[in-house]
Formats: structure tokens, C-alpha cells, sequence
């Protein structure tokens, strides 16, 4: 059980040649997400080596164009390059009907299905759910109805302790899939030998929340306790506190402050504004508050794993 995150896109506002806006893959539990599709981010899957036939789902946070002038182009390439696997894409209300729009008029009509899941609750819901994982959204408060996404692992099947298990010959093979489920064994007689003789305890589950524009947000604190992988928006430093506020973003300070609340394990910074030349003014402004935050960066890798016991 592991997670991977890949930076593909970090900063806010127009693309640059050295800045590219927001855009993340993440690897969780055997399961590969897209996350935001600013300008460029096809670009950036080719030059960070993703695979383009990996991408099943594609989630988005919002609509402004820094989070999603890429996926029309993305969607397009699929087609040239003769995809034939479903895509779904899980956008705010009027993505599907820009997409489909620029498809139309462009005349660039694609050969596999494309399937939109819109979010327009301002409640956290469930909008996947597989074998392996689940993913929430997260409601956030910025200029236009916004939604950061909890993505989290199912919790793995209890492993045998087969040393233990061999002790007791009335235990069959057949009966190893009820131990790894969580039940005792009864044995002819009548006796429970309890399960906690017999496995391990699965690993505890992996958790990545991304949080992305947003201003400075309390109510997301419940939804993201504890979370292994925490990335928040951090446009600003704690100088332009009221530009921060009037645009409805958030400083490097009160991310840091976010993650110390809701005592996570690392926070990742990112989304930064283009006036500051200097990343490590984010991270030291941060790191008053929390200790272990982390810098986003166009191509770097967040890695997670969990043994089993």
C-alpha cells in the first residue's frame, strides 16, 4: 500500500516557461488520479513520464483557468491518440457543457466515452468509490463554488498469522478468507479462538487531501484530521495578508496554521503567487507554525508506503 504525488504544475495565475499552473497526478492503492488541468499539463505528463493511458479520472476544482484551460487539450489528445478507455471527469457545474461546446465548434469530435460527474453540493459527499478507494470532496471558500478533494485507501484485509494458524488443525484453507475478514474461528466444539490470535492488523489506511484556492477555511479542519499528505494553497506570504483575503486565497502562515489544526503529517505548499521570486520565504513563513511542510515543485515526488505488519 503506497502513495505517490507528482507535482506537475504549481503556481497560480497565467503559465509561464518556468512556472507552470496547477496540475497533479497522484497514485494511491493501485489507482491513478489526475488532479486540476491547468494550461500545459499534457506537456508536463510527457516531460515527467506519465503514461497518458493511466488517466481514468480527472478531477477538477474549480473553473478558473489556472485549475483547467488544459483539460480541453488533454481530452483532444486522448483522441488523436485513438483512446479507446472511458474517461470521467469530476468538474463543477458548466465544465461539461465548455468541453462539449469547444468540441462542437471545433469540430473535434472524440472516439471514446467521456463521461462528466457534476459537483455542485457545498457539503462534502463521496463522488468515487472502487475495491481500493474512496474520494470526497472537500468544500472550500474562494470567488466561485470550489471543491478541494480527500482521497483515501480501503482498509486492507487483515493478514494471517500463519504460524498461529497452524497450530489449530481444525483451521482449513477454506476458512483463511473468513480470518482475513475479521472473524473469529469457531471451532467444532463450540470454542472462539478470537481472530486477534490469528492475523495482523491490516496497515492503517493512507490519506492525501488537496485543498486548492481557498481563503483561510476552519470548517475544512474536521474533513481533513490526521491526513498522511496535506497540499494547501499558499499564494501569499503573511505581507499581503489582505490581498489574501480580499481574493479569497491564503498565506504560507495560515496553510501552516490549517495543518497544525487539523494535525496532519506534512504539509506541501503551492500555488504561488508570481510576485515573490524567492520559494523559500513560503516555506520559512510556514514553518513558524508547522514543522514538517515541504515546497511544491514542477516535477518533484511525494512518496508514502505502508508495510504490512
Amino acid at each position: 500500500m503506497s502513495l505517490k504525488l507528482t507535482i506537475l504544475g504549481c503556481h497560480s495565475a497565467t503559465p509561464r516557461t518556468f512556472a507552470h499552473p496547477s496540475s497533479q497526478f497522484l497514485e494511491i492503492n493501485n489507482r491513478f488520479f489526475l488532479i486540476d488541468c491547468g494550461e500545459g499539463t499534457q506537456t508536463q505528463l510527457r516531460k515527467y513520464k506519465v503514461k497518458f493511458s493511466k488517466i481514468k479520472h480527472i478531477f477538477i476544482s474549480h473553473l478558473h483557468g489556472d485549475h483547467f484551460y488544459g483539460l480541453i487539450g488533454l481530452i483532444s489528445t486522448f483522441s488523436l491518440l485513438n483512446r479507446q478507455t472511458e474517461l470521467h471527469v469530476f468538474a463543477p457545474k458548466g465544465a461539461e457543457e465548455i468541453i462539449k461546446l469547444q468540441l462542437k465548434l471545433s469540430k473535434s469530435w472524440i472516439h471514446y466515452p467521456l463521461h462528466f460527474h457534476e459537483l455542485k453540493s457545498k457539503k462534502t459527499e463521496i463522488i468515487f468509490e472502487d475495491e481500493n478507494v474512496k474520494i470526497y470532496t472537500i468544500p472550500l471558500k474562494h470567488r466561485i463554488y470550489t471543491n478541494g478533494f480527500l482521497f483515501q485507501e480501503k482498509l486492507a484485509e487483515r493478514k494471517l498469522n500463519i504460524a498461529s494458524v497452524l497450530k489449530h488443525k481444525e483451521i482449513e484453507i477454506c476458512d483463511y478468507q473468513n480470518l482475513k475478514n475479521g472473524k473469529d474461528f469457531i471451532k467444532n466444539n463450540g470454542d472462539i479462538i478470537p481472530n486477534q490470535e490469528l492475523t495482523y492488523n491490516p496497515p492503517p489506511i493512507l490519506k492525501y487531501a488537496y485543498c486548492s484556492d481557498t481563503t483561510y477555511f476552519e470548517d475544512i479542519i474536521p474533513l481533513i484530521k490526521g491526513v498522511d499528505l496535506l497540499y494547501h494553497e499558499s499564494t501569499f506570504l503573511e505581507d499581503n495578508i489582505e490581498l489574501a483575503a480580499k481574493t479569497k486565497h491564503t498565506t504560507a502562515s495560515q496553510a501552516a496554521t490549517i495543518a497544525k489544526k487539523a494535525q496532519v503529517k506534512k504539509l506541501i505548499l503551492g500555488h504561488y503567487s508570481s510576485r515573490y521570486k524567492d520559494l523559500n520565504l513560503f516555506l520559512n513563513e510556514a514553518k513558524l507554525n508547522f514543522e514538517n511542510v515541504e515546497l511544491s515543485i514542477e516535477g518533484k515526488e511525494f512518496l508514502i508506503e505502508n508495510s504490512q505488519n
